[in-house]
């Protein structure tokens, strides 16, 4: 795996060609594993999922993958590791936070109440938002299982959220990844997008202070 993780960044011709000559069209699957795993156990929120997708969209640029299928991929990967994420907070964290350490709560319910309240109340934006946020996008849905948010609502906004961060990235990198530049600082790209989506959340909070400070 750590060959692997070398033949893809610094992402280049001459890397792409060594990775499909030694797995081929294995490499679909071995991006779909890496994604995945990234959305699906929250002990594992530190893979590179921003920049593999951009990675992955300037592959299909150059030739080396369908741009389709692989985004069609990908999308799948990250639901299908959300939803185990989801699964694994509501039915075992969930009741591991219950549990009690010397006749009390390894965690104050009022914890666990304000957590329901939030995800009632934020839920829906905070799993779009979470999608394009490292190690956050991992976390996330585990926490939204634990808060018990209502599983309909958590895979409407899942896919919806699931769907912009696959294609807006991947198709980013097939637009503009065979730019040498970009290709040469593919990780301040990534960081330059995190920033992006992270705005909108950070300017809603700061509105939410000044409303709080008023009233």
């Amino acid at each position: 795996m750590i060959e692997i993780f070398h033949h893809l960044f610094p992402p280049n011709k001459e890397n792409f060609l060594w990775l499909f000559d030694h797995y081929g069209t294995y490499v679909y699957a071995i991006l779909f594993l890496i994604i995945f795993v990234e959305t699906g156990l929250v002990i594992m929120p530190f893979l590179p999922g921003d920049s593999l997708l951009f990675t992955a969209g300037l592959m299909a640029k150059l030739g080396f993958m369908d741009l389709s299928t692989l985004i069609i991929l990908l999308f799948a990967a990250a639901v299908i590791g959300d939803n185990l994420n989801y699964a694994i907070g509501r039915n075992i964290g969930l009741r591991v936070l219950q549990l009690k350490f010397r006749e009390r709560n390894l965690v104050k319910q009022e914890y666990l109440d304000k957590t329901h309240a939030f995800y009632e109340k934020h839920g829906p934006k905070a799993i779009i938002m979470a999608r394009f946020v490292p190690i956050v996008r991992t976390f996330a849905p585990f926490v939204a299982g634990i808060a018990e948010m209502k599983y309909r609502t958590f895979l409407m906004f899942d896919l919806l959220g699931g769907a912009l961060w696959i294609s807006s990235l991947t198709v980013l990198g097939y637009l503009l990844g065979h730019i040498v530049w970009i290709q040469n600082n593919i990780d301040k790209v990534a960081v330059g997008i995190i920033i992006l989506s992270v705005l909108p959340m950070v300017a809603g909070m700061m509105n939410n202070k000044k409303n709080t400070k008023k009233v």
